[in-house]
Order: C-alpha cells, then structure tokens, then sequence
C-alpha cells in the first residue's frame, strides 16, 4: 500500500543541510515507534497466551477461598467443591413407627388428638432430631459437612439408621405417686428395640458385613439397652458408656455425642462483674450409681457463702431459673448423674460459666480437637467431699484465669450447638468419618478369620471405659 507523499513545509531557514537533518530525525521516530509497537505486541501476545495456558488464580476464587476456607468450618482439610469426594452416607428409609410412629406416639400419651400434626418435643437427648433432620435438607444448605447423602445403598460408605430410640424411652409419661394407670394400652420401648433389630438383620447390607458399616444414635444411656449386644459391631452414637458392656463400646470403635443443652445460650461478654454467685448447682439430688455423690455434695455445700445448690427436675419454670443461675455465677457444678455425664455440663459450657466436673469415669465429645483443661475444672470425687476443699479452691482462682477460662469457652461453644449448621451435627459426622478406616480394617479381617466362640472381648472392642482422673487448676 502506497503513502502519499506528506507535504513538508519549508523551514524558514535557507540552509540545504537543514533539510537533510529533519529527513533523518523523521526517519529516527519512525523506527522508535516501531520498535515500541512491536514491544507491546510481544507482550500482548505472552499475556493472552499465560491466560488461556497458565491461569493464575482469579478474584473469584479469592473470594471463595476467603468466605470457604476450612478455617470458615473449623476443620482442617481443604474444603472441595466436588461432592464425590466426601464420605457417602445412605439413611435408611425405617418403618414409619421407628421414627415419626414414636413422636405420635409420645403425643398421643399426652392427650393428644390430633398425633398426626405432633412435632419432635424437645429434650436432652434430641439429638437424633437433629442428625435425621440434617440428612433430609438438601445438600446446598449442608456447607461443610464431610458427609453427602446418597439414595443408592450400593454407593454408600457408610449407612445410618434414624431410630428416635431416646424419645421411645420417654414415650410414657412418668405416672405421679397415687394416680391410676392410664386404661389405654401403654406404648413398649422394648418391643420397639425387638423389631428394630429384627427389621435390621433382614437388609442386605447389614448382613454384609455384620452392620460394621451402619450407624446407630443411642444418646440416652438407656437406649436400645435390651439390643444393644445384637448391634455392637456398629459404630454406635453415645452419651457416655456408663450402661455400655466393655465389649459393646469404646472410643476406638465409637463417638462420644454432647447431650442437647436445655438452657438459653449466654450471648453476653466475658467478665465476671455481673456473674456475683461463686458455685452454681441445679439439678436433681437423689441419682443412683455414681450420681450418689449429689447427694453428700447437697450436705456439704447447700450453707455456703456465694453457693447457690437447689434441687430441682426437668420443667420450663426450672430451665428459666436455671438459665439466670448460670448466666449469673463463675462456676457451675457439674457432678455425675446415673451414668458419668450429665445434661448440666453443656448448659454450662454455653452458659459460659466454668464447668466443674466430678465424676471420675466421665468421656467427653470431641476430645480430638477441644482440650477440656482449658474450659473445665476437674476434680475427684473423694478430694471434693474434703469439707471446705471445693469453696476454698475456687475462691483461690484468680479473676484473670476464669476470664482464660471464658475465652476458651466461647471458642468451642458452637461444638455443642446442634442448632449450628457448623456445630454439633457436622463434629459429629467429622468423627464417624475418621472411623472409616478402622471399619475396612475390621470388614477384610472379618472376611479371613476362623468364626469361633469366646467369652473374651473382640479387639474392635477395646475397653476404653476406665478412665484415670487428675485434679488440678
């Protein structure tokens, strides 16, 4: 393509070597535009091709990077956006009176007429509600779970079985001294345990492996306890192992469930110039089994200065008081109940008055990421009952270490809040998920072993139960 030649004007000075010098500085910019043109061409070029070949992050990732990091979820791990990658969970579809056949029942026990509208009531052990209820929303509302539920059994890791067995236990209100038994025929918690086992044995993938696999809530000591020995091979969801064989459960093969706090959460700051109660108490007196130790605790301290210990049941009128109590005093007792844990410590914890424990066979959830030295007060139980041992040490721990104490409190609180969507439930999961190797191990052990009878514990059933106790600030 040819140029038209430019016009150029004549320069007022009448010398040829001028003209010559002009030539050559038009020539010299020419070629330096040139040169810089194809600079920036090069660069150009290197720039789209390390974008389409060699990305580098991008804001948006960034910014989920930022608001999803594992830290965002309290787990360590990267958090995947590929659902193939979590643990796979199958829930069983149960009979209907395993499930919600127990809440209508428990309403109909009640004076309930229409039992068909009844809605999970509220308790301590509750937290079979919550488990079942998680694994019916759908997956987007369920960030940071380490499970996914899946609808083919075939491609499940793990298998869950929903049975609300604590509210069976509580189905048939507890009758007042003097009054007549009800006419009506009482609903069976024992014969509700029957069928359940029954209704097991009869699936293909418990037999498959001996329901190694499967998981089962019995987060009240009492649950389950006429079957337990036909589903031990299970990993089992527990308060504790107080009413537990030593070869039914263990923290090898097992998880330690917290009980459903029944008191409102304390969502004040830390400090202790409103909490003017030293020790705090609330709870039933007369327990049995390692629970007796109420009772001398009562004795001992119900005529302290600054201690507030008051017998008292499970009501709405109680859990009020129960709630200013706690929000009120820098301690709260937490003594054993008819099994070594009790309500009365996770009412505590995110009440954020500092727990201490007496009970000296106690295990705690999620020991594997929350060191309860730094939330709790352990104590024995002989040393306790030294008159004025308790009082005098807990008026010797300094206003800056029960502040520690409340820091740590309010950091592990949401482990304790199954109304969390990344609190108890999805600790819960985390821990059935690191069971899973274990459960192989024992599935391709099963398969080679000689089938025998024996009166000794198998080694997946470790007996983990005895615990030992140190006392200390």
């Amino acid at each position: 393509m040819s140029e038209r030649p430019s016009k150029i004007r004549k320069p007022k000075s009448p010398k040829r070597n001028g003209n010559a010098q002009s030539s050559m500085a038009r020539k010299s910019s020419i070629l330096k535009q040139t040169l810089v043109f194809s600079a920036f061409s090069i660069l150009a070029i290197y720039a789209l091709f390390n974008t389409f070949f060699n990305p580098t992050t991008s804001p948006s990732t960034s910014l989920f990077d930022e608001h999803f990091s594992p830290d965002s979820f309290g787990f360590s791990g990267k958090v995947t956006e590929n659902d193939a990658q979590k643990v796979k969970i199958f829930m069983y579809d149960l009979p209907k009176k395993f499930t919600a056949g127990i809440i209508e029942q428990h309403a109909l026990a009640r004076g309930s007429k229409d039992a068909s509208q009844a809605r999970y009531p509220g308790h301590q052990h509750m937290g079979e509600w919550y488990l079942f209820s998680d694994l019916n929303r759908p997956e987007v509302d369920r960030i940071g779970s380490p499970v996914i539920k899946v609808d083919d059994p075939d491609e499940a890791d793990l298998f869950y079985v929903p049975v609300f067995s604590s509210l069976s236990l509580i189905v048939n209100p507890i009758r007042s001294a003097g009054t007549e038994p009800v006419s009506v025929q009482q609903y069976s918690d024992e014969h509700m345990q029957e069928q359940l086992v029954e209704w097991l044995e009869q699936q293909e993938h418990w037999r498959r492996n001996g329901g190694r696999d499967h998981v089962i809530i019995a987060g009240d000591p009492n649950a389950l306890y006429r079957v337990l020995y036909r589903v031990k091979n299970a990993i089992l969801l527990l308060s504790d192992f107080g009413r537990v064989r030593p070869d039914q459960g263990s923290l090898v093969k097992d998880v330690i469930i917290p009980y459903s706090h029944r008191i409102n959460t304390y969502n004040g700051d830390i400090g202790v110039k409103d909490r003017k109660t030293l020790l705090f108490f609330m709870g039933n007196r007369y327990r049995k089994d390692g629970g007796k130790i109420r009772d001398l605790l009562f004795q001992m301290l119900e005529n302290e200065e600054d201690v507030i210990i008051k017998h008292g049941t499970q009501s709405r009128e109680n859990r009020r008081a129960a709630s200013r109590g706690m929000h009120t005093s820098k301690f709260c007792l937490n003594p054993a109940g008819d099994t070594p844990s009790a309500c009365r410590l996770f009412d505590a914890i995110v009440s954020l008055c500092v727990p201490v424990i007496v009970s000296d066979s106690i295990e705690l959830p999620f020991e594997y990421v929350i060191d309860y030295t730094k939330i709790a007060i352990f104590i024995g139980t002989k040393a306790s009952l030294k008159p004025g041992y308790l009082v005098k040490m807990l008026r010797e721990v300094t206003t800056e270490r029960i502040l520690e104490y409340q820091k740590e409190l309010k950091e592990v609180r949401r482990y304790f809040e199954y109304g969390n969507s990344n609190g108890t439930v999805n600790e819960i999961w985390r821990e059935v998920v690191q069971k899973l190797p274990l459960i192989r191990l024992m599935i391709n052990r099963d398969k080679r072993l000689v089938k025998r009878e024996s009166s000794e514990p198998d080694c997946s059933c470790l007996c983990t139960n005895q615990t030992g106790l140190t006392s200390f600030l």
